[in-house]
C-alpha cells in the first residue's frame, strides 16, 4: 500500500491517518489465533493490573512471536511509515494492549513522544505508531479518543503525581510508565484547551483497519463497558536517522528496543504463508 499525497496531507495536519482494510478477514484470524498463547505466558513482558488480574499490556510481541514479527514488517504499514518519515525505520516498541469486554481499563490522556525522550533518549519526535485493528472498534467499546492537531504543539506533558498508596518501592521503575497512573500526563486544563482549540476524534473501524499517529498527538481511551473486545497492536516505529542516545537506567529491551536494524518490508502474503 502506498499512501497518496492527499493522505500524507492528512497525517501531517491531523497527526493522524486512519486506512481501513489494510488486513484481510484471514489475516486478522491469524493473528488472534496467537492471542492466546501470549495471554498464557508468564513473563514479566505480561503487565497485569486491577483486582480482576486484568492484562493491561503485553510488550516486545513482534521479538517472541513470528506471526506478529511479520505483521510488523508487513509492507502495508513500513512502506506508509517510511514515506511519512522519509526514512527507513526500525521498531522501538510493540505491545497487545486487549481491552476485554466488560473490562475497566483506562488509558489516561497523554502522549507517547515525552517517554520516548526522557527514558529512552530517542532526541526528536520522528516516529510513527502504528496501531492494528485486531477487532472492530466502534463507539461502545473503550475507543482511543485523540485530539486532531495536538502534535503541533510539541509536549504538553506533565509529571503525574503518585500518592502513598501508589508507591511500592519493590516495584521496578519502568512499570509505572505503563500502569494506569502513568509517569507523565496531559493535565484536565490543558486537555480542555486543546479540545477547544482543534476538537476531538474517536477513528473507528473494521477489524483489519490501521490507524497510522504521531508521538505527539494527544491520545487516551475510556474503559469497555460493552461487550465487544477491543484490541490492539501496537507498533511504534522510528526513523534510523533518529537513534537514541544513551540514558542512565535504561528500560528493558522489551519496552525500549536496541535492535536498530532497519526492516525490509514483507510481501502482502506474509501472514497466510
Amino acid at each position: 500500500m502506498q499512501l497518496s499525497n492527499e493522505q500524507l496531507q492528512t497525517y501531517h495536519d491531523l497527526g493522524y491517518l486512519l486506512v481501513q482494510n489494510c488486513f484481510s478477514e484471514a489475516e486478522i484470524d491469524r493473528m488472534r489465533t496467537e492471542l492466546r498463547t501470549i495471554y498464557a505466558q508468564e513473563t514479566p513482558r505480561k503487565i497485569i493490573e486491577g483486582n480482576e488480574n486484568q492484562i493491561r499490556t503485553v510488550l516486545g510481541v513482534h521479538t517472541e512471536n513470528e506471526i506478529f514479527r511479520r505483521c510488523s514488517h508487513h509492507a502495508c504499514i513500513v512502506k506508509p511509515i517510511m514515506k511519512i518519515l522519509g526514512s527507513q525505520v526500525y521498531i522501538h516498541q510493540s505491545q497487545i494492549n486487549p481491552k476485554v469486554a466488560w473490562q475497566n481499563d483506562v488509558w489516561i490522556w497523554h502522549q507517547d513522544y515525552v517517554f520516548f525522550k526522557t527514558e529512552d533518549g530517542i532526541p526528536t519526535p520522528q516516529l510513527v505508531i502504528a496501531l492494528v485493528f485486531l477487532y472492530e472498534v466502534n463507539e461502545f467499546n473503550g475507543p482511543l479518543m485523540l485530539i486532531p492537531g495536538s502534535h503541533k504543539e510539541g509536549i504538553v506533558s506533565v509529571l503525574n503525581p503518585v500518592t502513598d498508596s501508589e508507591t511500592d518501592e519493590s516495584e521496578e521503575e519502568w512499570l509505572r510508565h505503563i500502569k494506569t497512573n502513568q509517569t507523565y500526563h496531559v493535565d484536565r486544563e490543558t486537555v480542555e484547551k486543546l479540545i477547544n482549540q482543534y476538537g476531538i476524534v474517536a477513528p473507528k473501524g473494521k477489524a483489519g483497519s490501521v490507524l497510522f499517529m504521531h508521538p505527539n498527538c494527544v491520545h487516551g481511551s475510556n474503559s469497555n463497558m460493552s461487550p465487544f473486545d477491543r484490541t490492539l497492536l501496537v507498533i511504534k516505529y522510528n526513523s534510523v536517522k533518529n537513534l537514541p542516545i544513551p540514558v542512565e537506567n535504561p528500560r528493558p529491551e522489551f519496552q525500549a528496543s536496541r535492535n536498530y536494524t532497519p526492516i525490509e518490508p514483507l510481501s502482502d502474503e506474509v501472514l497466510l504463508v
